[in-house]
């Protein structure tokens, strides 16, 4: 494959990395055009054993960094406010975030295109984490039959910020649990142990509000068979507290974003 196609069919989800990262389209694709510029001087750059996307974002990234002051945006512009607190969150927290989150790199891909190692990719994650949770905090609901499974989900999202209004182990007392306050992001597990599911469950609540929800279960490649709608939001079990710190905000801040660009203008 010729070094033009391999940048091509990489370069739309870079210039959307680079978008959320500036919080400016403008910004962001000078940034992109910056990083093309400089693999053209160096085309030995896609060599990486890493594979070509972890070599284009990586070139970004050094090109990205090597600014003193970045995410401000364009002088002037209009920038969404659900952007600017993303923009709030300090730069390599930010960028972990969204490597892995956005992006959905692999640890080991986003610790070399940001030149650290896994457990310090890890701390960012989970740094970012809690910076963008203070920002957006909200209620939450969890749906999880297994106790330490449930404690630990509760301790964790509560350390983001947010408020655990309840922990159900059944759809009937999901649904009790959110007649007495309306939670602003659910975590559910799919199978629980009375026979009910937790699909049913979320699909019941959803129909009377919103808020973005989190499936996690044993068993994600039951649910990812394109076969059938599948959850945006999928986290196997056992997972790393890192990777539910990222979803979680993942999940609250593009739900608000989309909820800001669905606004309607004031006249």
């Amino acid at each position: 494959m010729r070094d033009s196609q391999k940048v091509a069919q990489h370069l739309p989800f870079l210039r959307r990395y680079a978008r959320a990262l500036t919080g400016s389209q403008a910004s962001g694709d000078a940034y992109v055009a910056a990083t093309l510029e400089a693999l053209i001087a160096d085309r030995a750059v896609l060599d990486d054993p890493a594979g070509p996307r972890v070599a284009l974002y990586r070139l970004f990234t050094k090109i990205w960094n090597s600014i003193p002051v970045n995410g401000a945006g364009e002088p002037g512009g209009l920038v969404a406010p659900d952007e600017r607190k993303l923009a709030a969150i300090m730069p390599l927290p930010r960028q972990a975030f969204l490597l892995i989150a956005l992006e959905e790199f692999d640890e080991a891909g986003a610790a070399r295109i940001l030149d650290i190692d896994v457990i310090a990719l890890r701390r960012l994650i989970e740094e970012s984490g809690r910076e963008l949770a203070s920002q957006i905090a909200t209620d939450a609901l969890i749906i999880e039959d297994e106790a330490f499974i449930a404690m630990e989900l509760e301790g964790l999202i509560e350390s983001l910020g947010h408020n655990v209004i309840g922990v159900a182990t059944t759809h009937a007392e999901a649904i009790e649990l959110s007649k007495k306050k309306k939670p602003g992001l659910i975590l559910s597990d799919i199978q629980l142990a009375d026979g009910s599911s937790g699909l049913d469950a979320v699909n019941e609540l959803v129909r009377s509000f919103e808020a973005p929800v989190i499936f996690i279960t044993a068993y994600p490649e039951r649910f990812l068979t394109g076969e059938r709608p599948e959850p945006a939001f999928l986290i196997a079990k056992p997972f790393q507290p890192s990777v539910v710190s990222a979803i979680a905000s993942q999940a609250l801040f593009f739900e608000r974003n989309a909820r800001h660009r669905d606004r309607p203008m004031p006249a």
